[in-house]
C-alpha cells in the first residue's frame, strides 16, 4: 500500500548517502529513499518502506513499487522521519549564518524564536539596549516590527523554516 503525504509533511535523512543510477529508465520521482525505517511523527510503530520525492513534495510513502527516482538512496538500517522543531531557536544565530547547519544536520527543519524577547516590535530605545547587550554575534537592527525582521531574514537568506513568538520580555 502507498500512502500519499500532504505538502507540509517533510522528511529528513542523514546526509551524505550515495545514490544509484537508473540504467536508462525514465524516472517517475526525483528521489526515492528505499527500505528506510519510517517514523511518521504520530508516535506509532515505525514502518520499513520507501519515501518518494517529486520537486519539493513528498509524493509517496510506503511501498512505491516499481516507481523509480532520478536518484535512488538505500536507506536500509537508517531512520527516515519528519523534520523536528526547535522551540527555543536563537534568531541572532540565523542572522549570522542562515544556513542553520547545526540544527539541520540534527533533523531540525523549523526554528521557533522569540520565547524571551522577540525581534519586534522594537522602539529606538529597545534597539539601543539590545545592541549594547550583544555578545559574540553582533548585527545592526534594520527593522522595527516582527514582520520587518522576518522579511529581512528572508532577504538575507535562511535555509530552514522560521516562526516566532512575541516574546514576554518584548510585551513587558
Amino acid at each position: 500500500m502507498t500512502l500519499h503525504a500532504g505538502p507540509g509533511f517533510g522528511f529528513l535523512l542523514a546526509m551524505g548517502l550515495a545514490g544509484a543510477g537508473l540504467n536508462g529508465a525514465q524516472p517517475e520521482y526525483d528521489v526515492v529513499l528505499r527500505h528506510g525505517t519510517i517514523y511518521d511523527g504520530s508516535g506509532g510503530r515505525p514502518l520499513v518502506g520507501d519515501v518518494a520525492l517529486k520537486g519539493d513534495r513528498i509524493a509517496a510513502v510506503g511501498d512505491v513499487g516499481g516507481g523509480r527516482g532520478a536518484r535512488e538512496i538505500d536507506a536500509t538500517g537508517l531512520a527516515v522521519a519528519p523534520g523536528f522543531i526547535n522551540m527555543l531557536a536563537n534568531s541572532a544565530a540565523l542572522l549570522q549564518d542562515g544556513r542553520s547547519q547545526s540544527d539541520l544536520r540534527q533533523g531540525v527543519t523549523l526554528e521557533v524564536m522569540g520565547e524571551g524577547s522577540s525581534m519586534g516590535p522594537l522602539t529606538a530605545a529597545m534597539k539601543a539596549e539590545a545592541t549594547e547587550l550583544q555578545g559574540d554575534i553582533t548585527f545592526a537592527y534594520h527593522w522595527t516590527t516582527l514582520g520587518g525582521f522576518l522579511s529581512y531574514l528572508e532577504r538575507t537568506g535562511v535555509s530552514c523554516n522560521v516562526a516566532s513568538f512575541v516574546g514576554a520580555a518584548t510585551v513587558r
